[in-house]
Formats: C-alpha cells, sequence, structure tokens
C-alpha cells in the first residue's frame, strides 16, 4: 500500500490531498481510514465518485471490492487537529511538528492508525518560503513562488503511520555522512549554532558503531534530527526523522550534567527496532523500546567505556528493585507494564541472554530476526525463536524469568553486575561500612585508616565521599573532604555543593566558579542558605549565569535576590519583572514551570503571572499542563486569590 500526499499546514489546520493505492486481500463491500474530527470532499475511488460515511473517527468507503484487484482512492480534506499536530508559537516565529506515537496520526492525516498496516508514504507540503520543512523520508525538491515553496519527499520503505511525521520551523543544518555514506542532517536554529557540537557530540561514533553492532545496514535512505520548542517527550523515533525537545540544545558547559547522547543513541537504535520492525501490540512493545535502550547503552559504552555500561545497568537494577518492592511490577510481556519495565527491564533481558549464548550467536540471532522481518510487524516469539534456533538451546527458563513473571531474578542480576569491579566495590560496601578502623589499647590504629579516595570508576569515590560526609568523626575525615575539594570531576564537586561540609567555607565557595551549572545551583542555594552574611558576596559571584536551557541559575538568582533586602533592593521591581516574564508563552514550558514554582514560593503573584498561569493551564505538554492545573486550584482556595483568579477566567471566556 503507499500514499500520495499534498499536505498544507497552516496555523491551526491542515488540509491536503490524499491519494491511496492498495490491492484487496478478500471480497468485501467497505472498507475505511481512521481520521479524527475531519471534513471530506471529491472523495474518489478509481477516479469515480463513490459513497463514504464519515462518522468523525473513520471514513468508511462502500463498494464492490474484489479480491487481488488493486484500487485507487483519492480525496480531500481539511483537519483542525487537538493533538498529535501542534502550532506552537517560539520568539516571534511559529514552529509545525507532529507526534504520532499514543496520541494517533489520524488526528491530523487520514491514515491507519493499525501498526499492522504499514504504507510507504510521499509527502509534498506546502508552506511559507522561509520556512525549513522536514518529512520522512528524502528531499526529492523544492519548487514555488516568492511567498510559498512545496517540498516534495520520497519514502522507498513503508512504515506504521505512528511514525509519519514532519516539522516546520526556522533552521539551519548542518550535515555529515555515516562510514556506510548515509547523510545524517543535524538541524538547529539559526542562533544556536554554537550548540551545534556539545548537541550532537558523538552523532556519528554512534550511528557507525549501531551499524556495525546490529549488523544490518541502516534501513532508510537518510537520517535526520529537529529540535522543537515544549516537545510532549524527550524524543520520538519517526522514521528517518528523529524529532526531540530542544531543552537539549546545549551549550559546552552543559554537556557534563545534560546532554543528549543517550536520547541520541535510544531514537537513532529505534530505526531498526520499531520502525523497520515494528511490534505487533503492546505486549510486545519491549521488542521496541527494550532493544533500543539496550542499544543505546551499548553505543554509550563504544563511548563512556565498560565501566559506565555496568553503572547503568546497576542503576536500571535498583529502579527495578524499587518497583517491585512497592508491588507496581509486571512481567515484560504485560500491554500494561509501566516504562521502567519495558525499557529497562527490557535492557537487561537482552544483556542477560547475550551472556547466556555468546557475543557472536547474539549477534546473528538479531541480523536473521531482522532481515526476515525486514519492514513488517513482530512478535517475542519471533526473535526468541531465532536465538533458539542459532544457538540450539531451549530458552524455556529465560523466558519463564524474564518475560512471563512479574518477579525479578535479583540473584542473576547481582552475579552479572559483580563481573565488574566497580559495581561489586559498590556492592560490598553497601552492606559493610568502608570507613572503619582498627583499634587497640591506645586508641585507633593508624595503618586501618582510610587516607583517600578509591581510584576506581569515580563511582566508588562518590559512594566513599559520600559515607565519609556522615562520618565527621572519621579520623581521617579532613583529608577525605580536602582531597574531593581539590578534585576536578564534576560529580565529586557536586556531591559537596549538597552537603557544605563544616570546616570549609572557603573551598565551598569555589563551587559557584565550576563549570557545571547543577554545581552553581546547588552551592548558590546552600552558600546563601548557610552563611547569611555573605549572601550579597554569593549573589555577585553568579549575576550573570544563566544556566541550563530551563533558566535554573538565574530563576534561583531572582528568587534569592528578592529575599537578600540588603542586596539591590532598589531593583527589586526589576527582578520581580524578569522573574514574571518567565512565566509567559514565549518561554519554554521548563523555564516557565522554574519561574512559577519561584513565584509561588515568594507569594509574589500578580495579574500578568496569574493570566500566564490561566494560559497554562491548556498547554499541550500535559506535565505542565498539569502542574499549572494543580498550582491554579491550590491558589483559587487562597483568600488573597481566590476572587482575582475567578474575574481574570471569566474576562478570558469572553474574549
Amino acid at each position: 500500500m503507499n500514499a500520495r500526499l499534498v499536505i498544507v499546514p497552516d496555523s491551526t489546520k491542515v488540509s491536503g490531498k490524499v491519494k491511496y493505492s492498495f490491492e484487496i486481500l478478500e471480497n468485501i463491500d467497505s472498507i475505511y481510514i481512521d481520521a479524527i474530527n475531519m471534513k471530506f470532499k471529491d472523495v474518489l475511488l478509481n477516479d469515480k465518485k463513490i459513497e463514504f460515511i464519515n462518522d468523525l473517527k473513520k471514513v468508511w468507503f462502500k463498494s464492490k471490492f474484489r479480491k487481488n484487484v488493486t484500487y485507487s482512492l483519492t480525496f480531500n480534506y481539511v483537519a483542525y487537529p487537538k493533538k498529535a499536530m501542534y502550532f506552537v508559537k517560539r520568539n516571534e516565529d511559529w514552529q509545525i511538528w507532529t507526534q504520532g506515537q499514543g496520541k494517533f496520526t489520524s488526528n491530523w492525516l487520514p491514515s491507519i492508525d493499525d501498526t499492522n498496516d504499514k504504507i510507504e508514504f510521499d509527502f509534498s507540503i506546502v508552506n511559507y518560503a522561509d520556512y525549513k520543512v522536514i518529512a520522512n523520508g528524502k528531499l526529492i525538491k523544492r519548487e514555488g513562488a516568492v511567498n510559498i515553496s512545496q517540498w516534495h519527499f520520497n519514502m522507498q520503505k513503508p512504515m506504521s503511520s505512528y511514525l509519519v511525521a514532519l516539522a516546520i520551523g526556522k533552521y539551519d543544518k548542518k550535515e555529515i555522512t555515516s562510514k556506510s555514506g548515509i547523510p545524517l542532517e543535524l538541524y538547529y536554529y539559526p542562533e544556536d549554532s554554537a550548540k551545534v557540537e556539545p548537541t550532537y557530540r558523538y552523532t556519528k561514533q554512534m550511528f557507525d558503531f549501531l551499524e556495525e553492532e546490529i549488523g544490518v545496514p541502516f534501513p532508510w535512505q537518510n537520517y535526520k534530527q529537529v529540535p522543537v520548542k515544549d516537545f510532549l517527550y524527550s524524543g520520538m523515533e519517526n522514521t528517518s526523522l528523529t524529532i526531540f525537545s530542544d531543552d537539549f540544545m546545549i551549550d559546552k558547559t552543559s554537556f557534563v550534567d545534560k546532554n543528549y547522547v543517550n536520547v541520541n543513541a535510544h531514537e537513532l537504535a529505534h530505526q531498526w527496532f520499531g520502525d523497520f520492525v515494528t511490534a505487533t501490540e503492546g505486549k510486545h512493545h519491549w521488542l521496541q523500546e527494550g532493544f533500543a535502550t539496550y542499544y543505546a547503552l551499548l553505543a554509550e559504552r563504544d563511548i563512556f567505556g565498560e565501566d559506565y555500561y555496568y553503572n547503568r545497568l546497576y542503576e536500571y537494577a535498583k529502579q527495578l528493585i524499587v518497583q517491585e518492592q512497592e508491588d507496581k511490577a509486571t512481567a515484560l510481556l504485560d500491554p500494561k507494564a509501566s516504562s521502567i519495565t519495558f525499557y529497562k527491564k527490557g535492557a537487561w533481558a537482552l544483556h542477560v541472554l547475550k551472556e547466556r549464548v555468546g557475543e557472536q550467536v547474539f549477534k546473528k540471532a538479531v541480523i536473521n530476526y531482522l532481515n526476515k522481518h525486514a519492514y513488517k510487524n513482530v512478535e517475542t516469539n519471533d526473535f526468541i525463536s531465532e536465538v533458539e534456533k542459532i544457538s540450539g538451546q531451549d530458552l524455556s527458563d529465560f523466558e519463564k524469568d524474564w518475560l512471563l513473571s512479574k518477579e525479578l531474578p535479583i540473584s542473576k542480576m547481582r552475579a552479572t553486575l559483580k563481573k565488574n569491579e566497580s559495581i561489586a566495590f559498590l556492592e560490598t560496601i553497601e552492606h559493610t561500612p568502608y570507613l572503619s578502623y582498627r583499634t587497640d589499647k591506645n586508641g585507633f590504629i593508624p595503618s586501618s585508616l582510610v587516607h583517600e579516595l578509591p581510584k576506581g570508576f569515580y563511582i566508588e569515590r562518590l559512594a566513599v565521599l559520600s559515607e565519609a560526609l556522615k562520618k565527621p568523626d572519621y579520623p581521617t575525615y579532613k583529608d577525605l573532604i580536602e582531597e574531593a575539594f581539590n578534585s576536578k570531576e564534576i560529580k565529586i564537586r557536586q556531591l559537596l555543593a549538597k552537603h557544605s561540609p563544616d570546616g570549609f567555607k572557603k573551598e565551598s565557595e569555589t563551587l559557584l566558579l565550576d563549570a557545571s551549572y547543577t554545581t552553581i545551583e546547588i552551592a548558590l542555594s546552600n552558600l546563601w542558605s548557610k552563611f547569611p552574611k555573605d549572601r550579597a558576596k554569593y549573589l555577585d559571584a553568579t549575576k550573570d549565569v544563566v544556566g541550563f536551557n530551563d533558566k535554573n541559575v538565574r530563576t534561583l538568582w531572582l528568587a534569592l535576590a528578592l529575599l537578600t533586602p540588603e542586596y539591590n533592593s532598589g531593583f527589586n521591581t526589576v527582578y520581580i519583572k524578569e522573574l514574571s516574564d518567565y512565566t509567559s508563552s514565549k518561554y519554554s514550558f521548563q523555564t516557565r514551570q522554574n519561574a512559577f514554582s519561584f513565584i509561588n514560593n515568594l507569594q509574589i503573584f500578580n495579574i500578568e503571572t496569574l493570566i500566564n498561569l490561566i494560559d497554562a493551564t491548556a498547554h499541550h505538554n500535559w506535565r505542565f499542563k498539569s502542574f499549572a492545573r494543580d498550582l491554579l486550584k491550590s491558589l483559587s482556595e487562597e483568600e488573597k486569590y481566590k476572587e482575582i483568579i475567578a474575574n481574570l477566567q471569566e474576562q478570558l471566556k469572553e474574549q
């Protein structure tokens, strides 16, 4: 089945002309397409008018369809999507972008929601000439008049409709090429040229690694990545076009604490696991998320090393154990399983399976699995049977432990983790204090003391430092803390910033100069609280730091400045205005949420911020919308705001 589409998205609506070509498999008197709240006209079957029924969820086309006959269905439509396609204001410009998974592409494009129906989509998208249009597939040509352009994209292979995507906005592009010759298009906002390298760092290395590691060539003509404002998730693996949150467009300082590497690798891995082969139903969702999580972790291991890889597995294990302790665990093949289960238990299952059958057998099975089901749909048994065939092993016990049981095989997980020295160290000191010593009649024995932090992977030093910070009476406490302060490791210094140990004021103040927005944020908050007489000094030291894209340091700074009477009190009006401005829709929802939180803590809501809060309750990002609704509800129960909010809501309804 293939589709030829002319799409015209504009402001709040999308219109277009669609031509579907398909073969009928059985004699039938009607077919349907999913289409939510759409209007249709000029509906033709093989160029002749056809009767159709539109119930605003599906459109039914009635005819005497005959088996093995190919048909052509064309129509014009218009839709006003309430989800799946989003029209977002960014600065003075607009962005239009889509999100089909979990939202249904049929909100903006008449299509088939069932993931088992794969279609080759070819797009022509019409938009303003000064905007960049990006969609699935290869850009064949761009044509148009002075103000309007039409962009033509070709997809050579079929895909499920939830993977259909487009993004329109003001972008520039950097293009690199993989070792195998695949064009990699890296999009960015024109003002963000300095962020391209830290944002897309390791992209080519990960792409080349995954092609080699998976053993199957990248299945699409090209690969594009596009940041958008206020995205619903971290990223989405649309076929050949990953759309991701522009919160990941970072500068070089952000990289150490908040980078795109894992999301980048995860969405790239989905191009094979999810896009190339797609699960038949939710029960087999781990074939997508578990595989993407696992192969992303392998790509990160190639960059950051073996200790990093095992540390992430260790973190996943702890999350899974907590979930089980809270009685929230499910089997991996439960369609209602949590993300933690699908993603992290799925990755663990693959790690254990590879250890069991061997790397070469595992890789050969993955290659066979992907090639056998290329551009088709799969179930768990399709993969397991390939592993059994190549390995010659009966994997029923593996299926029982990892796929069918909701209980974790914790002892087996611990056994594999202890193969890594750093994790074995962490497991040991979790049960046996590291900072202990022997005594005799004269007191402690110096040779039994720990005099320095361990030299292994940094998580070992973090674990020992964490223990030391709880034991200020330990004989070598001062030496250990001084060593930590002299460290250049960001995570070590962040731990010191969180605890702000007594007797190390001067050393703690150096944390305000670290090349880490997280460290600065923590240190500023704790130093400001701990040393009231020096608050002005700390504010002066950080007055020019903005922080991440969500302005984490700047919004904190404004709040603390307003709480410091001796610091530039004449500028309070200016500070309030800046903090209030960050609640407006021209900023990302992350920035707005930070600003709302501080304004709420300070109780300095004004008409402007209350209007912005009411606006936020209708935001398309459900997490931010939920935050805004909860906050508005809380304020509406306070006497000082109740009447004001009610009046504003009434006025806004009338507009």
